[in-house]
């Protein structure tokens, strides 16, 4: 049902079928092309997605990234070691004396400078991964009768390096101090490392 309006114009009932030289065939075959990209842009990454999840850690490890230790039962003078991440963390309760010899250790020549006040956050407590930064063996020093070397700290038997009651080193190969891990304290009687 055409009629003549007068002009040469046609009107129909619905749009133009698309012919070979219609300029509006040519933008709607893109739309189609972009979008099944688009779904299939979609598709591939909620299938990939579980393999990118799987390269996160796992609940148990997770549950491994930090530990509160309970301090109350440390007696001045006293060191612990808990494991955090697979590492050894030497945690010493130091007695005033310590802390006066750490402290004024400070004007020493040192290897690796440090302040005893940067490596602490409570002067009292001193925590370091008890890994000796030479070649990774763990130094002695935790129990009171092991050798605790020239300067009451830590001694590694592997090479000899000689760790202050900061963890600064002070003699033998190692070329840095015990490591400080983060920690916090959560209340008086407990701490947080990681």
């Amino acid at each position: 049902m055409s009629e003549d309006r007068g002009n040469g114009d046609r009107a129909s009932d619905g749009p133009a079928p698309a012919h070979e030289g219609d300029e509006t065939a040519v933008p709607r075959r893109d739309f189609i092309h972009i979008m099944g990209a688009s779904v299939a842009a979609v598709g591939a990454g909620a299938s990939l997605w579980p393999l990118v999840d799987s390269f996160n850690p796992s609940a148990d490890v997770r549950a491994m990234s930090s530990v509160e230790v309970d301090l109350a039962p440390i007696e001045p003078g006293q060191r612990i070691t808990v494991k955090w991440r697979g590492k050894p963390v030497f945690i010493s309760r130091r007695t005033a004396q310590e802390i006066e010899i750490a402290r004024a250790d400070d004007r020493a020549n040192l290897k690796d400078p440090q302040a005893d006040a940067e490596r602490v956050v409570d002067p009292e407590w001193l925590v370091v991964i008890g890994i000796c930064t030479h070649l990774g063996c763990v130094p002695l020093g935790q129990a009171p009768q092991s050798d605790r070397g020239g300067w009451n700290g830590w001694f590694c038997p592997c090479h000899g390096s000689h760790y202050d009651t900061s963890g600064r080193i002070r003699r033998g190969p190692a070329p840095l101090n015990l490591e400080v891990p983060d920690y916090a304290f959560l209340d008086a009687a407990r701490l947080r490392i990681g």
